[in-house]
């Protein structure tokens, strides 16, 4: 019997996270794109919330985002906002209705099943275990992580203040918790 690859295993593991993503955005008339733009956004931080880095972090050119950005600016899921700071900068962010949508559409039963599964059968450290499978795909890729913020090598912080130590900008809470493409693994 020939022994299933760890590329087999997250294969598959993909393609049934697509078929169910697929599965709920038929339901509510939406792509799968539609869906993880929404979910992007739900989960970025002000580092990471414009069309270059979800292009980026989608693995999409940045026409097909602008596109896809324009549906769903039409359907009031998304909103774009000029920087105060740099107007060459748009940042995007979710609208009460593309977070109302998100939350029907996200396709999450299955897996927080297969995690009830995976606690009773005293696997509880799986999730260290597939974020350092991740972390060992995107260095094996040289992309960039994406990760967490507070789990960055630049994340610092100080009694009264978070901090990201490469931008010398004070974060705040939410944004410390969520995804960052200037997120270097410690």
């Amino acid at each position: 019997m020939e022994k299933v690859t760890v590329f087999d295993l997250i294969e598959r593991m993909s393609a049934l996270l697509r078929s169910e993503e697929r599965k709920k955005c038929t339901e509510f008339g939406l792509q799968s794109v539609h869906l993880q733009i929404l979910d992007y956004l739900s989960r970025c931080n002000k580092y990471s919330d414009t069309p270059a880095a979800l292009a980026n972090y989608l693995g999409m050119t940045r026409g097909t985002v602008s596109q896809t950005l324009l549906l769903l600016e039409k359907k009031a899921y998304v909103n774009k906002t000029t920087d105060t700071t740099d107007r060459r900068v748009v940042h995007l962010s979710l609208l009460p209705n593309g977070k109302a949508m998100l939350q029907q559409a996200r396709p999450t039963e299955l897996f927080d099943q297969a995690a009830d599964l995976l606690v009773s059968d005293k696997l509880s450290n799986y999730d260290e275990m597939l974020v350092s499978m991740l972390t060992a795909l995107q260095k094996s890729n040289k992309s960039q992580s994406f990760g967490i913020c507070k789990t960055c090598q630049y994340f610092t912080v100080s009694p009264d203040v978070h901090l990201c130590g490469l931008t010398r900008e004070a974060l705040t809470e939410d944004d410390s918790g969520k995804i960052c493409q200037e997120h270097r693994a410690l």
